[in-house]
């Protein structure tokens, strides 16, 4: 086992925590005489060393998260918070999850009122994306993502489902508790969209990422945690029809051969698993794309922010090409059928 190369992927993945958890489940089990091997003691420390450091930024995260949503509740701006630390939750270990940034969705008024506020906090904002209505900014030292909805913007059919989403989380039913989920963060409770909701929204964030530059392990470890922690309470029925609205059900199963051929996950918990040969081969496939990419496409060019427009334009549209030519391996239809979307919406982008 080469230790230092699987700390570089681990680091590199975002998954340094999990690695952790699994090193101490080796040590703390049941004793072999093969412990020693399996878990040198100089790397055991330095996995526990960077541990600890995930958890203090996690818990000042978590702080700063109870702060943001308390100021946004007493201006009667009503939020979900998406992804991370809410995903965090469905961990055995919430703090050993490298935190990103505060995703927050914001429809429909609430939108504005947040950007006006937010705005007056703000060191740095980025350039609004008036189709997705995004805009990210920072707050005291961490990245504030507003989300005025949850489209992607490769296909206009999974995007009407996700407004529907977002419709449902915020009528008067969902905000008094109904339908949706919360985590409650310290003495503040932070609503989260319900649980089938925020089972499609992470998988259609991560299929809308291996499309347009790069999936991470990070992004569908918190998928399978969110099935995982689930279970048996999911009504499969319904994320069944949604998927088969949006037209995913083929990277449903892809993805979903994926974590249980390659991640462990337990195929009794992943809805809609088969194990034909047919999705094992596109999980091959899936496997060198992240390898290559990294974490959310990282291993691509890491000054491509600093050349100029043109440049960019021309090094996006390669690499996009490139990928693409790879999913056609992989889904030959829906990235043909998401072609239009993805490059009408990377020339939109500066």
């Amino acid at each position: 086992m080469d230790w230092a190369e699987v700390y570089e992927l681990a680091k590199e993945q975002s998954v340094v925590g999990l690695v952790a958890g699994g090193i101490e489940t080796l040590l703390h089990g049941e004793p072999t005489t093969n412990d020693k091997q399996l878990v040198p003691k100089e790397w055991a420390k330095k996995f526990a060393s960077a541990t600890m450091r995930l958890e203090k930024r996690n818990m000042n995260m978590n702080q700063f998260i109870a702060q943001l949503i308390t100021r946004l509740k007493k201006r009667d701006i009503h939020t979900f918070l998406l992804k991370g630390q809410g995903v965090a939750q469905c961990y055995e270990k919430p703090l050993w999850r490298t935190c990103g940034d505060v995703d927050l969705l914001v429809w429909g008024d609430n939108y504005q009122k947040a950007k006006d506020f937010l705005g007056s906090y703000a060191s740095h904002s980025g350039k609004e994306h008036p189709y997705k209505k995004h805009l990210d900014m920072t707050i005291s030292g961490w990245t504030v993502e507003l989300h005025g909805n949850l489209r992607c913007g490769y296909s206009a059919r999974i995007d009407n489902v996700l407004d529907k989403i977002c419709a449902k989380a915020f009528s008067s039913a969902s905000l008094s508790g109904k339908t949706v989920t919360s985590w409650m963060n310290e003495d503040i409770e932070v609503p989260i969209l319900g649980r089938e909701d925020n089972v499609l929204y992470v998988f259609v964030h991560f299929i809308n990422h291996f499309y347009k530059g790069g999936v991470g392990i990070r992004q569908i470890c918190d998928w399978c945690r969110l099935l995982w922690t689930f279970r048996g309470s999911i009504d499969t029925a319904a994320l069944e029809q949604q998927l088969k609205r949006m037209g995913l059900m083929s990277e449903w199963r892809t993805f979903g051969a994926y974590a249980v051929e390659h991640l462990g996950m337990p195929r009794e918990a992943m809805p809609f698993y088969s194990d034909d040969e047919k999705w094992r081969r596109k999980t091959r496939r899936i496997q060198q794309f992240i390898l290559m990419t990294g974490n959310m496409g990282h291993n691509r060019n890491m000054n491509h922010n600093k050349l100029p427009f043109l440049k960019r334009k021309i090094e996006s549209t390669t690499q996009r090409i490139h990928d693409l030519a790879n999913h056609l391996m992989i889904f030959p239809l829906d990235t043909v059928r998401f072609l239009p979307g993805i490059f009408i919406n990377g020339l939109r982008q500066k």
